[in-house]
C-alpha cells in the first residue's frame, strides 16, 4: 500500500503541471488504473484550488496586461475571448485538460469574474471525466501506441 502511495506522487505532480502525463506516467510506473486516475484528479485539482485562490495575486503580480482589455487583440486572444463567451466557464473547465494545462485553465477561469466555489465544482467534473477517459485509453491501448521506454 505504501508502494503504491510512493509511485503515486510522480503521477500528481505532473498532473499539476499537464494533464494528460498523468495517466501516461501512471501506467509507466504500472499503477492500478483506479490510482492513476485518482492521483491525476488529485494533481489537477492541486493546481486548480492554488491558482484559484493565489490566481488573482498571480494575474497582478506577473500577468498584468494580458487579461486587461487590449485596443488591438492578437488572434489568439481573440479566440479565447470568443470561447470564454460562447462556452462560458463549463467550455473552459471541459477543455482545459485537452487544451490548457491545468493551471492556464483556471487562470482563465479566473477571468469569467465567477465564483470561486463554482470554478472548483465545473473543474472537478472535468477532471474525473477526463481521468477517467484517459486512463481507460491509456491502459486500453498503451502496448500499442506507447513506445517501448514507457512500457
Amino acid at each position: 500500500m505504501l508502494e503504491e502511495i510512493l509511485k503515486a506522487i510522480p503521477v500528481v505532480l505532473a498532473s499539476c503541471l499537464k494533464f494528460v502525463l498523468g495517466p501516461i506516467q501512471g501506467y509507466a510506473l504500472k499503477l492500478h488504473p483506479l490510482t492513476t486516475a485518482l492521483s491525476t484528479i488529485l494533481g489537477m485539482m492541486i493546481s486548480v484550488v492554488a491558482f484559484t485562490y493565489f490566481g488573482d495575486w498571480l494575474k497582478r503580480r506577473f500577468f498584468r496586461g494580458y487579461f486587461e482589455p487590449a485596443a488591438n487583440p492578437s488572434t489568439l486572444r481573440r479566440k479565447f475571448l470568443v470561447m470564454m463567451r460562447k462556452y462560458g466557464l463549463g467550455g473552459i473547465a471541459f477543455f482545459t485538460p485537452l487544451i490548457f494545462t491545468p493551471i492556464g485553465g483556471t487562470l482563465l477561469a479566473l477571468s469569467t469574474n465567477k465564483p470561486r466555489e463554482k470554478i472548483l465544482v465545473y473543474m472537478l467534473i472535468s477532471a474525473i471525466f477526463w481521468s477517467a477517459l484517459f486512463t481507460f485509453a491509456v491502459y486500453a491501448f498503451g502496448n500499442a501506441v506507447l513506445p517501448d521506454f514507457i512500457k
